[in-house]
């Protein structure tokens, strides 16, 4: 009998252990049910999940610290440790699965915004944070899983290749593609630079753009491979160009030239409609750089050489260089920029996605209307009117004629003295005079002296070093008189980017004029470099003593407007700040002074979330 009631005992303790078992389980898949099965959760139901969260040790391994790591990928030992703490710790949730709340986040006692609660942890969405922090963060996946990315900064900081040369890449320009700015209206056919709406809806030549442009292509052609070239025509027979002639009426062929002392194509048109006109067939070319050799004749009335590309926007367009002076036009899918006359000589260098992308956002506005299309396929170059051609080549780049036709703006537009006059109004802030149209700055001089210096490396050619020895005039001159020269508390000289009245004292452009004159010294024979010596000189010591005024602790102001009007500071964006830390990079590896070395450290920790310390 004992026994049969032993094993009667043990088959209900089975029977009330399945009970128990089935019980939990239809528990369990109730309140947590699959994430296959489970429905979206509205914005305003309370409860929220997160379950099967990867383990951070399997993350793939990046180059950021431990605390960028997302809360989507939170260590779920340190969670389930919250949780133990928690009134939610005697919850059903099972082990990985955490139960968050929404709850309204009041901000400075001014407004709401919804949060999220899990315990004692509240989190704020990173959209709010974005904008009150002025941070910036993306979701990056790895190997499938989300990680959060979270930047102080937006903007980069490039670490030098090496020691600062006067002939090297100027500074990380090789980066900068300043023909593609929304605020440069088109790249001149007649001076091959850019030509500008930066401070208005009237184009005009700003020479601090046209200098970043030079030193860019510069700075490229230092760091990028060795272009590929594809010759389709010299005018001498040895290339079998594929011309097609639509009928007697147009002519090309092969002469001698008594200017260049070589065999080049001449042609000769009648007024024909756009894109027609004896063809070279190009093939199917994805190079986007032309480049050829080009004489108008002065007796035809418009003189064209006409470029077909097929584009992304499945139909084609033809751009036109023309004889004219007119900047740029479009008139459907016609574009035109003029090349002026030429009734000499001269080399014609184009960027054909550049030309076509200003062409089709050409507007009104201060600003180019941004387009994706591209360009698919190089399909011919047609000509029109009368001229002569030569050389006419398609390349992946083409940087040192565009460097040149720079240089040689400079040279060609310098004042009697020794200024590149900026032809536009400008209104820095309330408080500060308007600037005449005329105005020089000293960051224009400093960076031409920069395109100047190394064009006359590379050349040995003196037009370059004599314009860049004159462009020091205007660092003598106070900027009342119409010069750059400042003075801070009648005793730091101070070369203004803005010659205002009051005084801006502008950081960047301050520096930028430094490296110039520092570009100058160094380029030019002994005795002639001495004014640029001085003026160097006398900047670095302003600079030394007044560099603290631009710090804030958290970052730094773009001028000193708040000490000249008694206003708020101007805060420098982190773009400027980043300018600013790469300017002093390069002074740095002139001058290790401790006080530029301190405060580079100083400010490269402030991109970082790093302040000055509390009282």
């Amino acid at each position: 009998m004992r026994l049969l009631s032993s094993r009667t005992n043990f088959k209900a303790l089975w029977l009330v252990t399945f009970i128990f078992c089935g019980l939990s389980v239809t528990f369990w898949t109730r309140q947590c049910p699959e994430e296959t099965q489970r429905t979206p959760v509205a914005r305003g139901d309370r409860d929220y999940y997160d379950s099967d969260k990867p383990n951070p040790d399997d993350l793939p391994a990046i180059h950021a610290p431990p605390h960028h790591l997302s809360i989507l990928t939170a260590d779920s030992e340190q969670l389930n440790s919250n949780l133990a703490n928690s009134d939610l710790a005697n919850s059903n949730l099972g082990p990985g699965r955490h139960k968050y709340q929404p709850m309204e986040c009041l901000i400075n006692d001014e407004y709401s915004i919804e949060c999220r609660r899990e315990n004692d942890e509240v989190y704020v969405p990173f959209s709010f944070l974005e904008k009150y922090f002025e941070v910036s963060g993306r979701l990056a996946e790895y190997d499938g899983y989300d990680r959060f990315e979270w930047q102080h900064s937006y903007s980069k900081i490039y670490q030098p290749r090496g020691p600062y040369s006067p002939t090297g890449i100027f500074m990380s320009f090789e980066n900068y593609n300043v023909e593609i700015r929304d605020r440069v209206k088109a790249i001149s056919g007649l001076e091959g630079v850019p030509v500008s709406t930066q401070w208005g809806p009237d184009p005009y030549f700003y020479p601090i753009q046209i200098a970043q442009f030079g030193l860019s292509h510069y700075s490229k052609n230092l760091t990028e491979k060795e272009p590929r070239v594809t010759v389709f025509e010299r005018g001498d027979g040895q290339v079998r160009a594929r011309w097609e002639s639509p009928g007697k009426l147009s002519q090309v062929e092969s002469v001698s030239d008594k200017g260049c002392s070589c065999r080049v194509l001449q042609f000769s048109t009648d007024a024909l409609p756009p894109g027609s006109g004896p063809t070279l067939m190009l093939g199917a070319t994805s190079d986007q750089i032309l480049s050829f050799h080009i004489k108008f004749s002065p007796s035809a009335v418009v003189s064209n050489v006409s470029v077909v590309v097929d584009t992304s926007y499945k139909k084609q367009y033809i751009l036109h260089y023309t004889s004219s002076k007119e900047l740029i036009s479009a008139r459907g899918t016609n574009i035109y920029y003029g090349l002026g006359p030429r009734a000499d000589w001269s080399l014609v260098t184009r960027d054909l996605l550049c030309d076509l992308r200003k062409g089709v956002g050409l507007s009104n506005s201060k600003s180019v209307k941004k387009t994706k299309i591209t360009i698919k396929r190089v399909s011919k170059v047609v000509l029109q009117g009368k001229g002569r051609i030569s050389n006419i080549t398609m390349a992946t780049s083409s940087h040192i004629p565009q460097f040149f036709d720079a240089a040689d703006w400079f040279v060609r537009n310098q004042d009697d003295g020794g200024g590149w006059p900026i032809n536009v109004v400008r209104k820095l802030v309330d408080g500060m005079q308007e600037l005449p149209p005329g105005w020089y700055s000293a960051m224009a001089q400093g960076q031409a002296m920069s395109t100047l210096t190394r064009a006359f490396g590379r050349t040995s050619d003196r037009r370059y070093l004599d314009a860049a020895l004159r462009g020091t005039r205007p660092f003598r001159v106070p900027s009342e008189n119409g010069g750059v020269l400042a003075v801070f508390m009648d005793r730091h000289r101070w070369y203004e980017e803005y010659p205002t009245t009051p005084s801006s004292f502008v950081l960047n452009g301050f520096i930028y004029s430094l490296i110039g004159l520092y570009d100058l010294q160094q380029a030019a024979p002994p005795g002639e470099g001495k004014e640029a010596a001085e003026l160097f000189a006398e900047g670095m010591r302003s600079l030394k003593a007044m560099l603290p005024l631009y710090d804030t602790g958290a970052g730094t102001v773009y001028d000193l407007r708040h000490f000249m009007l008694g206003i708020a500071p101007n805060i420098a964006r982190w773009d400027y700040h980043t300018t600013h830390v790469n300017l002093l990079q390069l002074l740095v590896s002139i001058d290790p002074d401790p006080v530029l070395a301190g405060t580079l450290r100083r400010w490269i920790g402030y991109t970082k979330g790093r302040r000055a310390k509390h009282n």
